[in-house]
């Protein structure tokens, strides 16, 4: 599973030939979740709620680029990188 993005210590990952919806998946510690590319809301799974914050806030910067990830995913592509949450 591809790491597309690292900040404040949550790593951001896509699997190749994942299952719809459009997600990602959040890994926070012990945390772990499954996360809507288009809410960026928790879909499965938990965060932490300053966690989740973060994770809303990065999508919502980031969407088209994430979307653009989970196209290359899903037809077992190369993965680009996004920039973190600053």
């Amino acid at each position: 599973m591809p790491r597309i993005c690292y900040f404040l210590g949550i790593s951001i990952y896509m699997y190749w030939r994942d299952h719809p919806p459009p997600h990602f998946h959040a890994v926070y510690g012990d945390y772990g979740a499954v996360v809507s590319i288009e809410t960026g809301k928790v879909i499965k799974g938990k965060l932490p709620r300053r966690v989740s914050k973060l994770v809303r806030e990065w999508t919502e910067l980031h969407r088209q680029e994430i979307l653009e990830d989970w196209t290359l995913a899903i037809s077992e592509q190369d993965l680009r990188k996004i920039p973190p949450l600053e």
